[in-house]
């Protein structure tokens, strides 16, 4: 399985949680790198990441240097989870990706301004 470069926000609880929940549950779990972005914004902008960007949505890179965004990164994310691979067909599918797409915008701008991290 390629490795993945995983960006996360290692300021968030929930985001901890699920980086723990997906390390428990991969069966390959030396194929994923995770890469807290807390205080990372010059490294996020040499690769092509925009900082703001890089915490309201999930952003991972592959190993040729591709990097995914949003449901994109979630969908290949969870291809390498057996139990999770269903899910990641049902969230590309057209009608529901942008539902959720906007759901999980909203969810994380909301989490942001209660911890008093988003303008």
């Amino acid at each position: 399985m390629p490795k993945l470069r995983v960006f996360y926000d290692g300021s968030c609880p929930r985001c901890r949680r699920d980086r723990a929940n997906y390390e428990r549950l991969d069966p390959d779990p030396e194929g994923i790198e995770w890469f807290d972005i807390t205080g990372q914004g010059e490294y996020l902008h040499g690769l092509g990441i925009d900082p703001y960007l890089a915490l309201t949505e999930l952003h991972l890179q592959t190993e040729d240097g591709t990097v995914l965004k949003e449901l994109d990164a979630y969908i290949l994310l969870l291809r390498r989870i057996p139990r999770y691979r269903l899910l990641s067909g049902l969230i590309g599918l057209p009608g529901i990706k942008p539902l959720l797409s906007a759901l999980y915008l909203w969810s994380v701008k909301r989490r942001l301004r209660r911890e008093g991290r988003l303008d």
